[in-house]
């Protein structure tokens, strides 16, 4: 593994309590950066802090709660570096059979989440004249998967997001990227359906699904002072599937 420099940064991961939250968590720790875990899922998040060690810490918190996460942001501290990671499938279906209420909690976790988080915690990036954003989008942002709909369209705002904030952020010394991954073969895997996830692989030329480490090692690159000439890009790791 190659080394990045993160000493004495401090970065809060939403959704790090598993999968390609934890495995980033994982490569900042190794990196020497201190992590703070924004996960809903209280337990798992505080058990995963406690395997990582001292530099961990994990908050219970709805990322869609605007009160809940500025609060949060008040008690954090100062961060150097968000990952806004936390997402959901919402499950499988044709458009026009989607639950209302599932499709608006899809863009409230996936899309409403990440602009919550952003608010509270860009000002003090801002204000200290550094800072480091990396938002987990996905290829199903760029193309639209057929029978997910829903997360399609959450993955290509959030996109649509970043592109925006990186242009607001220009010259303040605060970058914003978002990467677009192939499928990784994690918990949230057991939200869709066996057709799906054979739909999803069929797509990726190098015929394998996407490691978590993979993700983490292109998030941490994104996360350091070397990445300081690209804001409010898109970064391709799907495994040869959109090469644009």
């Amino acid at each position: 593994m190659n080394r990045i420099d993160l000493q004495g940064r401090r970065a809060v991961v939403t959704g790090g309590a598993q999968g390609i939250g934890l495995a980033i968590a994982r490569r900042f720790l190794a990196s020497g950066a201190e992590v703070v875990i924004w996960d809903r899922q209280q337990d798992q998040a505080a058990q995963a802090a406690a395997a990582l060690g001292p530099a961990a810490s994990a908050r219970a918190l709805d990322l869609t709660d605007d009160a809940a996460v500025a609060k949060a942001a008040a008690e954090a501290g100062a961060i150097d570096i968000l990952v806004n990671n936390a997402g959901i499938t919402g499950g499988n279906g044709l458009l026009w059979d989607l639950d209302p209420a599932g499709w608006r909690q899809v863009m409230e976790v996936n899309l409403n989440a990440p602009f919550v988080v952003c608010r509270a915690l860009v000002p003090g990036m801002i204000a200290r004249g550094y800072g480091r954003i990396v938002n987990i989008a996905s290829v199903a942002g760029k193309e639209g998967n057929p029978n997910a709909a829903h997360y399609s369209a959450s993955k290509a705002g959030l996109i649509a997001l970043t592109k925006s904030l990186g242009k607001e952020l220009a010259g303040t010394g605060v970058i914003a990227n978002c990467i677009t991954p192939a499928a990784a073969r994690t918990p949230i895997f057991d939200q869709m359906t066996q057709q799906h996830i054979d739909y999803m692989l069929s797509k990726i030329p190098l015929a394998r699904f996407l490691e978590p480490d993979e993700v983490a090692a292109l998030v941490a690159w994104l996360s350091s002072e070397d990445c300081s000439f690209s804001t409010g890009a898109v970064f391709d790791i799907s495994g040869g599937r959109a090469t644009y």
